[in-house]
């Protein structure tokens, strides 16, 4: 769906480019809807990267945490998002904690059928995943480069 599958290119960069610690995994988890429950256990950390109605021009990024992540998921931009909004209520509803979470968010041009990204989003593409690096070095998560 085009720049809905922003956060597929992150963790596919990522994951080519970097070797994670143990006990970190780095997931496309975008249409695997309740299958990703038991990725949800005993997290101290989630950081999600997504396509997200920013308010800005296409490619703008935005930064939530806490009690913001929720709204943000308020303005749909695609099915699989209320979708991790009930995951992460039905994963506390388990009896889990709520991991400290931040969003990471950009404002699409397009959400369509297709698999390339828009030119404004592809442009930010490393950059997010330079502000995911940056977000993961904050909870003591370095990776090595490949």
């Amino acid at each position: 769906m085009t720049d809905d599958g922003v956060g597929v290119r992150v963790v596919q960069c990522l994951a080519s480019n970097y070797v994670f610690p143990a006990g970190v995994t780095v997931l496309d988890g975008g249409t695997l809807g309740l299958d990703l429950l038991p990725f949800l256990e005993d997290l101290t950390h989630l950081l999600i990267i997504d396509a997200m109605a920013t308010g800005g021009p296409p490619g703008t990024i935005a930064r939530l945490t806490g009690d913001d992540i929720p709204i943000a998921f308020e303005t749909k931009l695609s099915p699989h998002q209320m979708g991790l909004k009930d995951l992460l209520a039905v994963s506390i509803l388990q009896g889990n904690a709520s991991p400290e979470t931040v969003l990471l968010g950009i404002q699409p041009e397009a959400i369509e059928l297709g698999v390339e990204l828009s030119p404004p989003v592809e442009a930010k593409l490393q950059t997010l995943v330079e502000i995911s690096l940056r977000e993961l070095k904050e909870w003591g998560i370095v990776p090595d480069k490949r």
